[in-house]
């Protein structure tokens, strides 16, 4: 059991896929890279957040992310 990245891009769109996820009983995992390179005293680029699912849920997080896809 691992973790999969579902989505790499801003802190806006993560956090609401993050969201949607969640809204189906989906945990997630968001590493913000852009926080991380500023706490470490480093720029970061806008597209440095990823959301992590578990590998084993991704059948039924498929349809939910699809959907979050066509929305943006």
């Amino acid at each position: 059991m691992g973790l999969m990245k579902v989505f790499s891009g801003s802190e806006i769109l993560a956090l609401a896929l993050k969201e949607r996820l969640e809204a189906v009983g989906i945990d997630t995992l968001l590493k913000n890279n852009i926080q991380s390179a500023r706490l470490g005293g480093f720029g970061g680029t806008d597209l440095a957040v990823e959301l992590f699912i578990e590998e084993v849920l991704y059948g039924k997080a498929s349809p939910v992310i699809e959907e979050f896809r066509m929305s943006i």
